[in-house]
């Protein structure tokens, strides 16, 4: 058994001040106010959950942006190489759960790391379609099938469809759909009959519309961009609200970040957007693309806390990437909470994160299953 103690203690769900999380076995045993003898004295930090991160790319290298698809033109060998790196990047930013929405050859489910992914394997799109080069093209809904099925077999958590178009694959465009109904429908189905989670990649609107009535889990960036600028129907933002889908916005970046341009120019426009979900109860989790850019580095999660700042109040936002995101992914049993039962999955930062969303950036230490991983 071993314990921590701590000033401050936020559990992901609100701040209990001074207290001490007692670890047994990799679990947390007990939050006790009172002090515990033999008790490692962290001093004058905050201790939380592990931070979780609803959509990442280990499998992508931000510095190689520039030439998406010709950054992966190296073998399964060092293409896990450079994953088990990015995991390690992860984890010293405080990060100890993602989901991986897009790797190539299913490497996410061959990771030998601390770091909790629940991955997707290749993205389902058409040919030559959004990230067509992950090894992921499909054509019909049996393909989709076959598909489906191979991630369950493969131990995967969740299918991961490019409903829409994107930004970051040459000739492609976010602005037109890519699969549609009813296909979407019947796949979303069977994923879910094989106890598998659906993330939908949805820019345009009309694929919007297509995910949400297809029942998808997440709705990926929705961003409801046309090529004239941002056109979200206040009717399907209600039912967006209404249904309980997750919207796992794209959110956390270095300062000084650029978009891609076709998200600049509708930046202030998206951001609004979701701000107003917030505010109307939308289920929002953050999750940062983090491997498409440079200002998108492994890690980069910590600092969307000051975007969410933004808009919601500190602890609704640190609710926001770690208990809320952990439930959103299907883990909230065991990851982003402090309490007895869950994964021993602990940060340790300096200052107060509600107060001050730099805190989170200051980490004195991380945690995985009881054991410190960084300062190693």
């Amino acid at each position: 058994m071993t314990a921590f103690r701590a000033d401050r203690v936020f559990d992901g769900h609100q701040m209990i001040g001074a207290a001490t999380v007692v670890v047994d076995d990799g679990r947390i045993t007990a939050i006790e106010r009172s002090e515990v003898p033999g008790a490692t004295d962290l001093g004058d930090v905050t201790l939380l959950p592990g931070l979780v991160d609803t959509h990442v790319h280990l499998a992508f290298d931000p510095a190689q942006h520039a030439d998406i698809v010709g950054s992966f033109a190296v073998d399964d060998e060092a293409l896990l190489a450079r994953m088990h790196a990015n995991a390690a990047l992860q984890l010293a930013a405080g990060v100890t759960t993602v989901r991986d929405l897009g790797d190539r050859s299913f490497l996410a489910t061959q990771l030998d790391t601390p770091l909790t992914v629940l991955a997707s394997g290749p993205p389902l799109t058409p040919v030559k379609g959004h990230c067509w080069f992950l090894g992921g093209e499909v054509t019909g809904y049996d393909d989709m099938a076959r598909a489906v099925e191979e991630r369950a077999e493969r131990g995967c958590a969740v299918v991961k469809v490019m409903v829409s178009g994107g930004n970051i694959t040459p000739g492609n465009s976010p602005f037109e759909p890519q699969i549609r109904n009813p296909e979407l429908t019947q796949l979303v189905d069977l994923a879910h009959s094989m106890g598998l989670q659906t993330a939908a990649h949805v820019h345009a609107p009309a694929s919007v519309v297509d995910a949400l009535d297809a029942g998808f889990d997440t709705l990926e960036h929705m961003t409801f961009m046309t090529p004239e600028g941002v056109d979200a129907d206040p009717d399907v933002l209600r039912r967006i609200v209404d249904s309980g889908v997750v919207v796992s916005a794209t959110l956390g970046a270095l300062p000084g970040y650029v978009p891609p341009p076709a998200i600049q120019q509708r930046f202030d426009l998206v951001i609004g957007m979701l701000g107003q979900l917030a505010a109307d109860g939308a289920r929002l989790v953050a999750g940062t693309d983090a491997g498409v850019g440079p200002a998108k580095p492994h890690g980069v999660l910590p600092w969307a806390q000051r975007t969410l700042m933004a808009r919601l109040d500190g602890q609704d936002a640190l609710r926001t990437l770690t208990s809320i995101a952990a439930g959103a992914i299907g883990v909230g049993d065991r990851k982003g909470v402090l309490a007895p039962g869950a994964d021993a999955d602990l940060l340790a930062v300096h200052g107060d994160p509600l107060e001050d969303p730099a805190a989170l950036l200051d980490v004195a230490g991380v945690w995985v299953a009881g054991e410190r991983l960084v300062p190693a």
